[in-house]
């Protein structure tokens, strides 16, 4: 047949859109032209494939070959169109049978000695192709265990261009994927009794996970705050099954799963030096944007060491993530959209000096408030809970016996969760740190005694209105680590002592 079609995936984001490729071999002088808005990398298909046609044992059509792919106003990247763009062209010089191609996603890279190259982004390009309809997809042997996790999608996995070819002709099977590997439990990560001493900042730690609140840690070097971070992924729950899906779509496109187990279960924490770009903290790069730091911590944490050290454009650029939850951005080929839905926490010394002891600081007041001014009004306005930790001595450390593990502070932080769970289920929330404040005012009223504190606040002019929802958040958080039915005035107290710019 002169034409054939072939199905491949597009990649705007995270969202997928189907695309239709098809081949025309026509009169003329043999060449090949490709259509629809291709980038640079996409251009070079043409050659990749002719290659790999030709060094997998085939003859590539003598003739002129029209390749177009629709929507031809999509823009379209990379290189996983290569398997689509080659079995169009041998179905349509009739080297290839078409009977299996209808309802089929092609997906993969072709190497020039015609071997199959993994691509990123198979996840979200299947599910995205299962929602338009397509019930089979063809992908390189190694993106099986990923291509596995799409449910209700016939899946098969090949080497090179000729397996391909094989199973066309009903002369072979596709590799089929294994058994899930991505369920297992969590594995053992680093434990909260390492963290000597500090109980206030320990149990903010405990009140953030509980509620999906966002912390700040200030206090000299070397006193934990680093630690505490990163044992914060261990007090979380294990993601959902919708959860994993969305966390590992973003690490699909990113490029940065696991070969064997790819679904990803345990909430991630991602922790960039100071000196990224914005690009690569928000998301962006030439055409389409890739994920950023902050959409690899969706539903997970973002930790910035040194935040001091990051400067304000960096800072201020999370904050109308932390506020919708998702990132959108905009370039000359599109809008790409990632998740962004994480918990941020905040590391930073007092002063640029950083002594050991506070008394030994050299810098002038001037010279403090400067340093701690990069974190600006606006984004602290948007973290929960702030807290100053102090130099550890030898009595503190002791104080109180053996520090608790994080086996035992997480199963107060799951009973915490599933009492906001089943409070929100009817709404979609999962944590406090979700619900929005008019929700809290007004469905959820506290009593005048409760909120009178809050109100003295405000009319002080020491709260904003957003600081204040923010404080019913954290009181109902506490309430529920209590297991008390709502939260009472000495809740809300707590909050509002957490949100003291003091502590900054």
């Amino acid at each position: 047949m002169p034409l054939a079609r072939t199905w491949s995936v597009a990649l705007l984001g995270v969202e997928g859109r189907l695309v239709e490729i098809e081949a025309d071999l026509g009169a003329g002088l043999p060449g090949v032209k490709l259509l629809g808005l291709p980038d640079p990398g996409l251009r070079e298909a043409k050659d990749r494939v002719k290659a790999a046609v030709r060094n997998s044992g085939l003859a590539w059509p003598d003739r002129h070959v029209t390749l177009g792919l629709s929507p031809a106003n999509l823009p379209k990247a990379g290189s996983a169109y290569d398997l689509g763009i080659a079995v169009a062209v041998l179905a349509a010089a009739s080297i290839a049978p078409a009977e299996k191609l209808p309802g089929t996603a092609l997906l993969g890279e072709l190497a020039l000695d015609g071997r199959l190259r993994p691509v990123r982004g198979v996840l979200p390009a299947l599910l995205a192709a299962h929602r338009a309809g397509l019930t089979r997809a063809v992908v390189p042997a190694e993106s099986l265990p990923e291509a596995a996790l799409v449910d209700g999608m016939e899946v098969g996995g090949a080497s090179c261009l000729a397996d391909v070819l094989e199973w066309l002709r009903q002369e072979r099977s596709l590799d089929a994927p294994g058994p899930r590997t991505g369920d297992e439990q969590r594995q053992q990560g680093p434990d909260l009794a390492d963290v000597v001493g500090q109980p206030e900042a320990r149990w903010a730690l405990e009140v953030a996970a509980a509620g999906g609140h966002h912390l700040l840690l200030t206090g000299p070097p070397g006193i934990g705050k680093t630690m505490l971070a990163r044992r914060l992924p261990g007090l979380l729950p294990l993601l959902s099954p919708a959860e994993s899906l969305e966390v590992t779509a973003v690490h699909s496109i990113h490029g940065s799963l696991a070969p064997t187990s790819p679904l990803v279960r345990v909430p991630p924490i991602v922790a960039p030096h100071h000196s990224i770009s914005v690009a690569a903290l928000i998301g962006g790069g030439s055409g389409l944007a890739v994920p950023g730091a902050i959409s690899r911590a969706h539903r997970g944490v973002l930790f910035l060491d040194e935040a001091c050290e990051f400067g304000p454009q960096r800072l201020e650029s999370l904050r109308t993530a932390l506020e919708e939850g998702e990132v959108r951005i905009a370039r000359q080929r599109g809008v790409a959209r990632y998740p962004a839905r994480f918990q941020l926490v905040l590391a930073s010394n007092p002063c640029p000096c950083a002594p050991a002891r506070e008394t030994d600081c050299a810098c002038s007041p001037s010279a403090r408030r400067r340093y701690l001014a990069r974190l600006s009004g606006p984004l602290l306005d948007r973290v929960d809970l702030r807290v100053r930790m102090r130099p550890v001595t030898a009595i503190s450390s002791l104080d109180g016996g053996e520090p608790e593990s994080t086996k035992v502070v997480r199963q107060r932080v799951l009973q915490a969760r599933e009492r906001a769970a089943h409070r929100w289920a009817g709404r979609g929330w999962q944590h406090n740190g979700e619900v929005p404040g008019p929700v809290l005012r007004r469905e959820f009223t506290l009593p005048t005694s409760a909120t009178a504190l809050l109100e003295r606040a405000l009319r002080r002019g020491s709260l904003t209105a957003r600081g204040a929802d923010r404080c019913l958040r954290i009181a109902w958080t506490l309430s529920d680590l209590a297991g008390t039915p709502r939260p009472d005035p000495d809740h809300v107290a707590a909050a509002l002592e957490f949100r003291d710019r003091r502590a900054a």
